[in-house]
């Protein structure tokens, strides 16, 4: 194994561990019933502090809301790409293995959903038509921050021409920076969410690298 996938599955486990101790002080650190309905929040001053800064904006939650839809779009695009290979090369193992493992890569980003869904570590800063939801981590930044950098991977290899490379490169990488700021400011995570989101989706985004760079040797 050369240099860069060492330095590259390194990154990968210390961005794994970074998301496991920041979810473990989110569930022991200024624990204050600050939420609706007196449930428990980590970190309780700095989120309330955040979330009194930036107030609640149902529009821009919305937004993101509708435009989670995005990463969805090129899920299932990226899964109709592996499908038509296996069709006309008529084996799972002749489908561009970026491909099956991007597909892995989207059940693991499913299951971490899943997980924080059963086992609820806090619960948003107002309720959802009148109910409590998981909050920890953000589902719409982990999705976003999962997806999209991938596609940027995928499509980079796939797109022959330089300009169409940095334009798609752009455009998404724009859109993915809205959607977590946009998620951020809306009010409906306490910032805590939102670390949680971008450390657990970067770490995913890492492992993926990883896992292709080493199986291309």
């Amino acid at each position: 194994m050369n240099k860069y996938k060492k330095t590259n599955l390194c990154i990968t486990l210390t961005l794994l561990i970074a998301f496991l101790l920041w979810t473990l002080a989110v569930t022991k650190i200024d624990l204050q019933a600050i939420g609706p309905q007196k449930s428990l929040v980590g970190f309780a001053a700095l989120n309330k502090a955040f979330h009194d800064l930036t107030g609640v904006h149902m529009w821009l939650y919305d937004v993101t809301d509708w435009l989670g839809l995005v990463p969805v779009i090129f899920v299932l695009g990226f899964g109709l790409l592996g499908l038509v290979q296996l069709v006309k090369r008529r084996s799972l193992i002749k489908v561009d293995s970026d491909i099956l493992i991007l597909g892995v890569f989207y059940i693991l980003v499913m299951a971490c959903y899943i997980l924080f869904e059963v086992f609820v570590i806090n619960y948003r800063p107002i309720l959802i038509e009148g109910k409590l939801e998981a909050s920890y981590p953000s589902s719409t930044t982990l999705l976003v921050l999962c997806v999209m950098p991938t596609a940027i991977m995928q499509l980079r290899k796939r797109i022959n021409k330089p300009v169409v490379k940095t334009i798609v490169t752009v455009i998404i990488s724009l859109f993915t920076i809205f959607m977590v700021i946009g998620r951020l400011v809306s009010g409906v995570h306490w910032l805590t969410d939102i670390v949680g989101g971008i450390l657990l989706s970067t770490f995913m985004v890492m492992l993926y690298n990883s896992v292709t760079e080493v199986l291309k040797s």
